[in-house]
This record gives structure tokens, C-alpha cells and sequence, in this order.
């Protein structure tokens, strides 16, 4: 337990621009420790905070209130069913260590966050991570089966799967929380904004009837630790990937690429990620990163779409590709035009390549923030998301606000559903940029 200035100054920041001084942190080494400081925690009046690996862009990990943080101990592999492919897990397990340790039985959580070397289960739970290839694979909320959590009051629940109506053995508000949906599935149709990736508020659109059994874990997923502590959670695991192929598609504005991402999805990727042109100039001037440029980029492209095809059958990966640049041509860009026709698909299928070009992908923030001028991308637009029809209009209206402003944006994007990581350049310590 820290209550002095110097540890709560510690944790009074995260991976975003905000800072709040908490009123102390503890650092729970089992799960009565946890029980402990919820107890204390009402009986005081205080929030308590679940903190995890910190990797949070938008405040979710600071407050005014006691945080727990469980990356230090919490954080184990608790039990493992390679037949089922599911594994139960304490909060505080970092994604990469989870599979590296299912890597030899040929499963993975497949939620590849870009964080993933140390963000944690749990708060990725929380914030209802995304990662590249969602697009196959789904978000948190699909991939977690059920959470054992403590209540505010002291309570335990198991969040899982439940039949139409409450049962025994049940948490008390099922039956309550399955009205809810029943009462409201008009307004959550009507209200609900249609994108695959919606991290803003709860959600309560799992608790719809749909023909299919309500799972009460995803009203845990997403909400930022605000409802429960999650003690244990249970995933399901997939398969490791085989070989997979990988075309990098050229683009001579930033418009076209956020144009082409609702064509090129419906050849049925496992993602599609953007490099933006600031990323590639600024990588080219980094000595690690800059062979993998020079190897895959053609020309002064405005934007690259990276786009992965990992189906078991190789021969249908390559049909894939072939489909590529039939749909990059049928979109009117060819190597042989100039301007804004310029572009094309670079094949890349040695693994070595792939996995440094999708390391030029992860390394994104520390590449930007590479910038040798006063003002550094500032995070703070966040996983904003729109459907796919809409992400060049969306992104150019951005675009015009920054210029407003006399700024531009650099830009991350799951392209392949709709999501963005915007940071407009400013310098905070200009008032003007402050504003």
C-alpha cells in the first residue's frame, strides 16, 4: 500500500495526456488483498480503480480514487483446456506472455492489440480491445466466455452465459438485467450506432434477446473497470495461424486509402491496417526501420494499406492476392499511371519481412513521436469509429479541422473496421496549441 506523493505522483499518469493524483495505490498480491480495498473502499466513500499495464490513450487507468493495480502479481495462467481451446486467466497477464505461453499447444488470444508486449488481459477486457485483425477474429467482448468478479458491495458473480430466464445459481439481477433488454430493445435499434468497433458507454445491447443466449460478461467488457472487478476471466483461444500472405497496397492521396477499405474487405481478410506517409518518411530515417521501407515501399505513396490473407489453404491465399490487384486496378490505380492513379499492390510473403513490416505497424507511436520539431502527436481522439462507406469523409472533414487550426493529423487506423487513432500535432507548451 503507497500513500506517499512520489508513488501516487507515479500512477497519477498513463499513456494519454491526463494526470490525476489518486489517493493511494495498492498492490494486491491475491485476490483477498482485492476483497480488502473494496471493503475499505465503501466503507470510506472512495472509488476504486483497476489498473493494469497503463497502456490507456484516453484516462481510463487515472482518477481520484484508490487504484489497484494488478500487472505486479495478479497475473497467471490459472487454467488451460487445450481440447475446448479456452484458458482461464487473473487480470494482470500481460498479451504476449499469455501466448507465449500457448504457443506450443498451436493456440493464441487472437485479439492482437498493438500494445500487446504489455498490455494486460484485464484491461483489455475493460476497454473492449480491438487489435489488427479483429475483422476475423472479433473484439474482446467475442472472445471473452464468462468473468468470476467482485461487486461493490463484496459480493462475488459469476458474469456468463444464461438462459432465457434467471436460474439458481444465477447473480440476483439476471432476471432484472434480461428485462432490461427485453424493455429497451427498441431504443438500443434505434439508438445504437451501426460499427463493429463502439467503445462509448456500456454494453447494453448484449443484453437484447437475439435467439441466442444472453452472455452477461459483455456488459463487463467495456466498461473500464466502472462495474466489477474482474477476478478470473475465461477466454476463447483460436488456433494459431498458418502462413499467411500479405498485400501492401499503394495509395497517392490519403482519401483513396480510406476510400478503398470498404472495396478491399470484401475479399474477406484478416486485416487491414494504414501507414500513413508521416510514418513512412519518419521511418525511413530510423536505422532499424528503414531496409523494411526501402524493401516494400514503391515511390512517394500518400498511404499504405496493409492487407493480410491467412486462410489454411495456401493456393487460396495467393488467389487472394490475385484478387487484390484486380481490385486495385478495377479502383483505377496502376503502376504505370501518374498522379492520382499512381499505386498498386507490393506482394510480400517471406515471413521475415512480414513480421518486420508489421513490426514498422506496432512501433507506430514511438515512430511519430521520432518527430525532430517542437510539436509531437497528441493523443487524444481515440478509437473513433464510423462505418466503412463513410471513413474518407470522415477523415477528410478531420483533416479540414486540424488545417482550421494550422495543424495536420497523423494517423493509425484498424481500416478494415472503421477505426481510428487520430493525433493532431501540437506543441503543449504553446498556449495556442493548448487551446
Amino acid at each position: 500500500v503507497m500513500d506517499d506523493a512520489f508513488s501516487r505522483g507515479r500512477y497519477a499518469t498513463d499513456a494519454s495526456i491526463y494526470q490525476v493524483m489518486p489517493r493511494a495505490v495498492v498492490v494486491p498480491r491475491s485476490s483477498d488483498d482485492v476483497r480488502t480495498v473494496i471493503k475499505v473502499a465503501r466503507e470510506e466513500g472512495v472509488s476504486v480503480l483497476p489498473r493494469g499495464g497503463g497502456t490507456s490513450q484516453c484516462g481510463q487507468t487515472v482518477n481520484d480514487a484508490i487504484v489497484l493495480d494488478c500487472s505486479k502479481h495478479l497475473n497467471t495462467l490459472v487454467e488451460l483446456d487445450v481440447d475446448a481451446r479456452t484458458c482461464v486467466v487473473e487480470p494482470g497477464i500481460v498479451l504476449d506472455e499469455l501466448n507465449r505461453q500457448l504457443k506450443p499447444h498451436g493456440l493464441w488470444y487472437p485479439v492482437d492489440v498493438s500494445t500487446a508486449s504489455r498490455a494486460t488481459i484485464g484491461g483489455m477486457a475493460g476497454n473492449n480491445s480491438c487489435g489488427g485483425r479483429s475483422l476475423r477474429y472479433g473484439m474482446m467482448r467475442d472472445n471473452v466466455l464468462a468473468i468470476d468478479a467482485f461487486l461493490a458491495d463484496g459480493s462475488t458473480a459469476r458474469f456468463a452465459e444464461v438462459g432465457a430466464t434467471g436460474s439458481a445459481g444465477e447473480p440476483y439481477f439476471v432476471a432484472e438485467l434480461l428485462a432490461l433488454g427485453a424493455r429497451e430493445q427498441a431504443e438500443i435499434a434505434a439508438r445504437f450506432p451501426k460499427v463493429m468497433r463502439r467503445v462509448g458507454g456500456y454494453n447494453i445491447d448484449a443484453l437484447v434477446p437475439n435467439g441466442k443466449p444472453v452472455n452477461l460478461s459483455s456488459l463487463l467488457v467495456g466498461s473500464e473497470g466502472t462495474l466489477a472487478w474482474s477476478d478470473r476471466i475465461t477466454l476463447k483461444l483460436s488456433p494459431l495461424p498458418v502462413r499467411k500472405a500479405m498485400g501492401v497496397c499503394h495509395f497517392p492521396t490519403f482519401h483513396a486509402a480510406m476510400d478503398a477499405a470498404q472495396h478491399l474487405v470484401k475479399l474477406d481478410p484478416v486485416a487491414v491496417e494504414l501507414v500513413d506517409r508521416t510514418m513512412i518518411e519518419l521511418a525511413r530515417g530510423i536505422d532499424m526501420f528503414r531496409p523494411t521501407i526501402e524493401d516494400v515501399v514503391r515511390g512517394e505513396p500518400d498511404a499504405l494499406l496493409l492487407v493480410d490473407f491467412a486462410e489454411d489453404d495456401w493456393n487460396e491465399n495467393l488467389r487472394r492476392l490475385k484478387q487484390l490487384h484486380q481490385v486495385m486496378g478495377d479502383l483505377g490505380f496502376d503502376w504505370s499511371r501518374t498522379g492520382d492513379h499512381f499505386g498498386g499492390v507490393v506482394e510480400v510473403n517471406e515471413p521475415k519481412l512480414q513480421g518486420d513490416l508489421a513490426e514498422v505497424r506496432k512501433s507506430g507511436l514511438n515512430i511519430m513521436m521520432s518527430m525532430k520539431q517542437a510539436g509531437k502527436p497528441v493523443s487524444f481522439v481515440e478509437d473513433c469509429a464510423v462505418e466503412l462507406k463513410d471513413l474518407a469523409a470522415y477523415t477528410a472533414g478531420l483533416t479540414e479541422i486540424f488545417a482550421k487550426h494550422g495543424t495536420r493529423g497523423t494517423w493509425y487506423a484498424h481500416a478494415s473496421v472503421g477505426c481510428l487513432h487520430v493525433r493532431p500535432v501540437l506543441n503543449m507548451r504553446l498556449e495556442h496549441d493548448v487551446k
